[in-house]
């Protein structure tokens, strides 16, 4: 039975979440059905007690209180089962260092992500994008999400490491990133580091894939010392592991641990996000042909954005944001408590997993009317006063907010213009794949029909493509607010 009390001086309700056997319901339901998990987890309190495997979590429900735990950085660290795994994967890069370390390395990444670099790399954005979609054919069915993840695979490895990995390589990438985010995700639900010691098949692709992310960072590390030094990001942290006097130097494995970090974040949840876009415009008309003109009008017969008509594609970027908003591909994220602390009128103890999910502070109708709806209008100029965003958090809070936000944010708004610029894409018949929690969320093998949006000769036949979509699965309906299957084969 489910307990709700109310805290009196604050009015916040902390509740548990209902199950008769606790210690194993909640990562069975987590497992199975997440989203509709989460969904009914606010009418149980703003502060909600689950179980992951045999440990006691909480999950936190109500923007204002998500927000209070991102900004208290130093009570609320990032820990908990989900940053335990990738610690493993990632080591203390950037993503998942703590607190005390944040500082320091977010000083010496910085710079890379500012404004002014964010603009030098608009060129190669719109040029990978291009690359992406150019040999696409009317008819043709592309997969849409192994594309995208082609897209920013790119991206991040050249501006890690100037140059692009190779067709082969970034293939590699792809695939271990699929069978990483599937064990993830599974790691994080049943925390229980025996199951995953087991030499099971999926065990064994998940460490394969490990360490195959791994060996490439590796091999691109000694390339670069081998050769000349690059204007890069592998160039700055190479450069940081040579004392100047003014701060310590840093070590050989910082600088692994900061680019597979960056490699891997950089590559996946942009990527999602994508496919998500062009999963989302196919059932809204309205939508796309509202971004069809905004993006000609721009662009005025050039192929791809340049840095000065980022401000000007403001509907575009509202598409983008409204994805972001509506599949989040950060969905569930889990802190740790450094000290024994009252939240939300409640004692939480120290080592405590608490957790947030942006997919369920996106989709409460108390922050976002019409939730449910996919409304780029919500995010134009003149429109935005009017809603609660400190709800919108795709790219959390606080010290701790991504890195690449700026960065991200315009990636994906050149991609979207310059594919959008050529081609629609549709949806194959039948019901549609709906987007699959993993440790990232979004559509992970979406098959759709490329339509020209200019006329092509009659007769042109259609080419074969790298992208053809891999055996299908079989498609379901999407409904975002129910969608739930995890995609997760590792147990």
């Amino acid at each position: 039975m489910s307990h709700v009390a109310p805290e009196p001086e604050h009015g916040w309700r902390v509740g548990t979440a209902p199950g008769i056997f606790p210690t194993v319901s909640h990562g069975i339901a987590l497992f199975r059905r997440p989203l509709d998990f989460l969904n009914s987890l606010p009418g149980h309190g703003d502060l909600v007690e689950i179980r992951l495997g045999p440990q006691r979590a909480w999950m936190v429900c109500h923007p204002e209180l998500v927000h209070r735990m991102l900004k208290d950085t130093r009570t609320f660290d990032k820990g908990g089962p989900q940053y335990d795994r990738l610690r493993i994967l990632m080591g203390d890069g950037v993503v998942t260092c703590r607190h005390a370390e944040h500082r320091q390395q977010r000083r010496l990444l910085q710079p890379d992500f500012r404004p002014s670099r964010v603009d030098d790399h608009m060129s190669l954005m719109g040029a990978e994008a291009e690359s992406v979609c150019r040999d696409w054919r009317a008819g043709q069915t592309v997969d849409v999400s192994a594309a995208m993840m082609d897209f920013t695979t790119a991206v991040v490895s050249r501006v890690l490491f100037s140059d692009s990995l190779d067709a082969a390589t970034t293939a590699q990438v792809r695939h271990s990133l699929a069978a990483i985010v599937r064990g993830l995700f599974v790691r994080t639900i049943v925390p229980v580091g025996a199951l995953f010691r087991v030499p099971t098949p999926a065990n064994r692709r998940y460490r394969r894939a490990v360490h195959s992310v791994h060996a490439i960072v590796d091999a691109a590390i000694a390339e670069r010392r081998q050769g000349a030094p690059r204007d890069d990001l592998l160039g700055t942290l190479l450069e940081a592991t040579r004392a100047d006097g003014a701060q310590e130097p840093i070590t050989e494995q910082a600088v692994h641990d900061h680019l597979v970090s960056l490699l891997l974040t950089g590559s996946e949840s942009p990527s999602m996000c994508l496919a998500s876009v062009f999963s989302l415009l196919a059932e809204h008309p309205e939508v796309e042909r509202r971004l069809h003109e905004e993006v000609d009008d721009v662009l005025a017969g050039r192929q791809r954005p340049g840095p000065g008509d980022l401000p000007r594609l403001v509907y575009t970027r509202a598409v983008v944001t409204e994805t972001l908003r509506h599949s989040p591909p950060g969905w569930l994220f889990t802190r740790t408590t450094t000290r024994e602390t009252e939240f939300a009128g409640h004692r939480l103890p120290r080592g405590a997993t608490v957790l947030y999910s942006p997919y369920l502070l996106h989709h409460d109708p108390g922050s976002f009317p019409d939730a449910d709806r996919f409304l780029p209008e919500r995010w134009l100029p003149g429109r935005t006063a009017d809603e609660h965003h400190g709800a919108l958090i795709p790219f959390a809070a606080g010290s701790r907010k991504c890195i690449g936000d700026v960065f991200s944010m315009a990636e994906m708004t050149v991609a979207l213009a310059t594919i959008a610029h050529r081609w629609r894409l549709r949806h194959l018949p039948g019901p549609v794949e709906r987007p699959r929690p993993g440790a990232t969320l979004g559509p992970r093998s979406l098959g759709m029909v490329c339509e020209p949006r200019t006329r092509v000769p009659v007769g042109t036949p259609p080419r074969a493509s790298s992208l053809a979509p891999r055996t299908a699965a079989t498609p379901r309906t999407h409904e975002s607010r129910r969608a739930g299957d995890s995609g997760v084969d590792d147990a």
